[in-house]
């Protein structure tokens, strides 16, 4: 840190401590320790007297004298440690007001005294009752961590044969990630693991994150729920997304669940804003070995959740990232996040191309029939990139239901709350305030029934339908939209 002298902390060799109860003897010891050269000043006699019979270099005043500020001058840094914020108050205006332009760190009781510290001049405010609480927190969060570890390990030692780990259908890099940590964790313990998931790997980053890592995942069809003595929901949670069967056993999530689970073991932290920051704690806590592996996959799984720390990240995410990172093996993360593009994603993104319609700053488009849906996030993504545009949403029918992406960049819109204000009633919606989809029945939405004969009236009603409610909740006419950006 640097002062407004341009003088460094660590050059600072010459202190004053006013007020030396407590918290100010504590900080004068360390300061002794470290060899430097330092003054007491203190009101009570009995209190400097034992001072001085520790060797302190230490002098009786009432720190509110002005000649006390007198004396400090020629001191690089004051450190004003009495309990009486108010004596703090005047030896601080007193130092300031004699011209002196010395480091000051002040002591408050609450922020209303630290502001008017900091507005007399105090460089640094220190309220010791905050500080007390945030080290209290501290603790408090490292040992209910610990306990949890334990109580997570116990559950899985229990297993009498394997475990299933159940993640969300059509799963992201977080759900894959924290199934395999959960896997790792499993492993350490002995117990055999198998992560199972509904729906497609469909998005290329996702078949690319899989195949280049060489996760194992098992298709729901293929497996019998009774073959399996624990039952683990890992970052299962999803509008819709029916429960296995059979009794669930551990819960893993950064989103509460819709149901009420009676599993031995819960840990679902809204907090955080990945379920791989979560099982990185884990990792940690249980001192497990991480791979290489599971350590990319995680930091892959948080930095995808998070939009590389640039969506909701918390200090957990960070610091679960910063101990991976060692770990982690990053050619194959920059292979996961540059996989080639597939000949029907390019035909997607052309036909969103062709398609779109602008309004202001905000992009709709219609991308026809498709068969891979996952194409649709791709180019709701590419097109962000469009000079002036910040918001897109790029549609598409596949079957008989209509698939919407969209992605924005402006921090004023929430856009996973613009789909659900547009299409709630009568769709599916998730996502984030940077990152959503909806999922709507095409014969609810239109009120025609779908058949190959009415396909191109079915795509004409689609597309005024869909663009007229998303321009409308985004804020803009849409009666006015052009082909350009």
């Amino acid at each position: 840190m640097s002062t407004g002298t341009g003088i460094t902390m660590a050059s600072m060799s010459s202190y004053a401590i006013l007020g030396c109860g407590s918290v100010g003897h504590a900080v004068a010891d360390a300061l002794v320790d470290q060899g430097k050269d330092v003054l007491i000043v203190d009101s009570d006699e009995g209190r400097v007297e034992a001072l001085r019979d520790q060797d302190l270099n230490a002098r009786q005043a009432d720190i509110r004298d002005e000649s006390v500020a007198e004396s400090v001058l020629d001191r690089d840094v004051v450190l004003i440690m009495s309990s009486d914020v108010e004596a703090n108050a005047a030896a601080v205006e007193n130092i300031r007001s004699a011209g002196g332009d010395q480091f000051i760190v002040a002591r408050a009781s609450d922020p209303v005294s630290a502001d008017d510290l900091t507005a007399m001049g105090a460089d640094v405010v220190v309220n010791p009752s905050a500080v007390i609480a945030d080290s209290a927190l501290r603790a408090l969060e490292t040992g209910e961590l610990e306990y949890k570890a334990r109580q997570l390990a116990d559950v899985i030692d229990g297993t009498d044969g394997r475990m299933a780990i159940l993640i969300h259908r059509s799963p992201d890099p977080d759900s894959i990630a924290s199934a395999a940590a959960l896997k790792a964790i499993a492993g350490s313990l002995d117990v055999e693991a198998d992560i199972v998931y509904e729906g497609e790997i469909g998005h290329q980053e996702n078949r690319a994150f899989v195949n280049l890592l060489g996760i194992e995942l098992v298709p729901a069809e293929e497996i019998n729920e009774d073959d399996y003595d624990t039952m683990a929901l890992v970052d299962h949670a999803k509008a819709g997304e029916p429960l296995p069967e059979a009794d669930v056993d551990v819960v893993i999530d950064h989103y509460e669940h819709d149901h009420e689970h009676d599993a031995a073991f819960t840990d679902i932290r809204p907090n955080v804003s990945a379920t791989s920051t979560i099982l990185t704690k884990y990792i940690q806590e249980l001192d497990i070995s991480l791979d290489e592996e599971v350590a990319t996959a995680l930091l892959y799984g948080i930095r995808a959740e998070t939009l590389d720390f640039k969506r909701d990240t918390t200090p957990a995410d960070l610091t679960a990232a910063a101990y991976l990172y060692p770990f982690a093996d990053h050619d194959t993360l920059e292979q996961v996040e540059s996989p080639s593009m597939s000949p029907e994603t390019l035909d997607v993104l052309a036909e969103a191309i062709r398609n779109r319609e602008v309004q202001g700053s905000h992009l709709v488009s219609n991308a026809g029939f498709i068969r891979d849906r996952d194409a649709l996030a791709q180019a709701a993504q590419h097109l962000l990139n469009l000079e002036g545009i910040t918001t897109t949403a790029v549609f598409a029918i596949a079957e008989d239901t209509i698939y919407l992406a969209a992605r924005s960049k402006d921090i004023r819109m929430d856009i996973g709350k613009v789909l659900e204000d547009a299409f709630e009633d009568i769709g599916e919606t998730a996502g984030h305030s940077t990152d959503a989809s909806v999922e709507i029945p095409l014969g609810i939405f239109t009120g025609i029934e779908v058949s190959e004969d009415n396909r191109e009236t079915l795509l004409e009603l689609t597309e005024e339908a869909v663009t007229k409610k998303l321009f409308q909740a985004m804020g803009v006419d849409g009666s006015e939209g052009s082909n350009g950006s």
